[in-house]
């Protein structure tokens, strides 16, 4: 039995992980827009997995590009009052083969429906079509200036992300399509292409982006920049930190322990510094005046409060955060704001052989895009990065059965990390010291409150993590 095309993703889609809406039903699915994507050349590139998969008779027959269709589609999803859109890149064939059942979405009246981001003998025409910088119907397909692209390689998809989907093509690239659109220009694209004007070596490098017309302004359908095959991910670095620590019963102190991170913490966090430096270079600064920062500490304040009504665990720590945020209101003293990350954690930073790269400037996908856009104080990057050294050192005792006598080390490891970073953002040119660590306080507190809904709603047993930010003397 065959279905309707929407009938099919209405029902596929609230399994797919970069799905903002769980937990809600779906009241109505409509295509917005469908383009049809040209396989073009000869059919080299298509070979078959199995046997008669897509009516070929033997491995490695060369199949013809109208047994296979992409078609890119834009769709509104609305539930209840909230409506938002998606964009898919759907194939269609005669069969599936055995590699692509896992991205089986239906049988359509066109034939197999499937998630064509997952098809590697057809994902190679979103390189050669940034390569050409081809327009294909309301799509446009755009190139860095300067930047030559190899279309010869083959995709695989990462399986980690949540609100999008990267296509890494050979060691080459890494393509991020943006799942839920949101229409305006991402600030990832603007961002990273101001820094790479500018020669920043702690970005990615560039190559090339899609973009369409969504609902009447230039939006961006995917970003396309250099794959770090060399480099290792810095939650990760920080985490095998830890777990030497752990598992170094003999030292009595963080800096003694195999694999202590802090030298890596101070360059962070001069890389971080020179970042700021850049974005204020590149972008338009400006200044907010005391009474707005009064306005912003209500801010945080009315943000406690709804935790707090959330989680009342939290009440007991209220006069903890209400004395930061009192300090930053009485300093009288503006505060400089410029663009920033937004999202600034550990899990976004890579260390390259030579230097740390800054990743994802999309800043958090489910804010608006003008606060993702908006000038903020560079603090807030440190104070993201702060919270992250917490999580590393806390997160392994949420079930560990010697929480006792690790608990002191985890906060060892924690404040040496921390006082490392805050070190070499100071010797990189960052300003962390008098009113700056007032107001880094209340960031990191206001951030905590924040964490404190978040795990309560998605992980009880990282409860503790944020809560410890009311106890512990930090900043």
């Amino acid at each position: 039995m065959t279905h309707t095309l929407e009938e099919l993703l209405a029902g596929w889609i609230t399994h797919q992980r970069w799905f903002a809406g769980k937990g809600r039903a779906i009241t109505d699915l409509a295509v917005e827009a469908v383009t049809p994507l040209p396989l073009r050349g000869p059919a080299e590139s298509f070979h078959s997995d199995v046997a008669g998969s897509c009516g070929t008779t033997h491995r490695g027959r060369p199949r013809t590009h109208e047994q296979v269709e992409v078609r890119h589609i834009v769709i509104t999803v609305r539930q209840d009052t909230r409506t938002d859109r998606y964009q898919l890149l759907v194939g269609f064939r005669p069969v599936l083969p055995q590699r692509l059942l896992h991205a089986a979405i239906g049988e359509a009246a066109d034939g197999h429906a499937y998630d064509a981001v997952h098809d590697a003998d057809v994902t190679g025409l979103l390189l050669s079509s940034m390569a050409a910088e081809a327009d294909i119907g309301g799509l446009r397909f755009r190139r860095m200036p300067g930047s030559e692209i190899d279309t010869s390689l083959r995709s695989l998809v990462l399986g980690a992300e949540q609100s999008n989907t990267s296509l890494v093509f050979g060691d080459a690239y890494i393509c991020k399509l943006f799942r839920k659109i949101v229409p305006g220009v991402n600030p990832e694209l603007e961002v990273v292409s101001a820094l790479a004007e500018r020669g920043s070596p702690n970005i990615a490098r560039p190559y090339g982006w899609i973009e369409a017309d969504v609902a009447g302004q230039n939006t961006t359908l995917a970003f396309t920049q250099e794959f770090l095959r060399t480099a290792s991910d810095g939650w990760a670095l920080a985490l095998t930190s830890v777990r030497d620590l752990y598992g170094s019963l003999s030292s009595t102190a963080a800096s003694e322990a195999g694999g202590d991170f802090a030298a890596e913490s101070n360059r962070l966090g001069m890389a971080t510094a020179h970042l700021h430096k850049e974005l204020a270079a590149a972008f338009p600064t400006s200044t907010v005046e005391a009474p707005e920062v009064k306005r912003m500490v209500e801010g945080f304040r009315r943000r406690l409060e709804d935790a707090i009504s959330e989680v009342p665990q939290l009440a007991a720590h209220a006069a903890v955060a209400h004395e930061a945020f009192d300090r930053l209101a009485d300093t009288g003293r503006p505060i400089t704001v410029q663009r920033v990350h937004g999202d600034y954690h550990l899990g976004q930073v890579m260390r390259t052989p030579s230097e740390w790269v800054v990743l994802d400037f999309e800043g958090e996908p489910g804010q608006p895009l003008q606060d993702r856009r908006a000038l903020d104080s560079p603090l807030r990057d440190v104070a993201g990065m702060l919270r992250s050294f917490e999580y590393a050192s806390r997160h392994l005792l949420a079930d560990h059965p010697d929480v006792a006598r690790l608990q002191p080390r985890a906060s060892e490891w924690a404040q040496r990390n921390r006082a490392a970073f805050i070190a070499g953002y100071s010797a990189g040119g960052g300003r962390i010291h008098g009113d700056d660590a007032v107001l880094l306080r209340a960031l990191e507190l206001s951030k905590a409150a924040y964490e404190v809904v978040y795990e309560a709603r998605n992980r009880p047993a990282w409860l503790p993590i944020p809560l410890a930010a009311f106890a512990d003397p930090i900043g």
